[in-house]
């Protein structure tokens, strides 16, 4: 067993001397299992993050309705060349400005450019 040489604060002694003393042991062997229990908790509370994690938000009043707030926050990732882009500014106009319009513009003409999937098809099936 290695021997460790540790400053603690005056109040700590006497707690830790006290803790002793209700036990009938050691300051040594006390804090030997405080170590041990630290070390448990820690090793336990790694694995457990998601439970750990669970209804942490549950509290929150900030962000109004929760559902609402994570509707709006996956709304603000949606890009002008994403399918479902006048919906989303429909229902969120206020995440979307003109420079967004001018770059769905650009997609949509550079798509028109090209035929779709579902136009080849239709143009191979037509006796024209």
């Amino acid at each position: 067993m290695t021997r460790i040489l540790a400053d603690l604060p005056e109040e700590d002694i006497q707690w830790l001397d006290a803790r002793a003393a209700e036990q009938g042991k050691s300051r040594a062997s006390v804090l030997r299992e405080a170590v041990a229990t630290y070390k448990a908790q820690a090793a336990s509370s790694g694995t457990d993050w998601i439970d750990l994690g669970f209804g942490l938000w549950k509290d929150r009043t900030d962000i109004g309705d929760s559902v609402e707030w994570q509707r709006r926050e996956r709304a603000s990732w949606t890009r002008p060349w994403d399918d479902d882009y006048e919906a989303t500014k429909a229902e969120f106009p206020d995440l979307f400005d003109a420079e967004d319009d001018r770059q769905r513009a650009i997609y949509l003409a550079m798509r028109g450019a090209q035929p779709k999937p579902e136009d080849d098809a239709q143009s191979k099936d037509d006796p024209r």
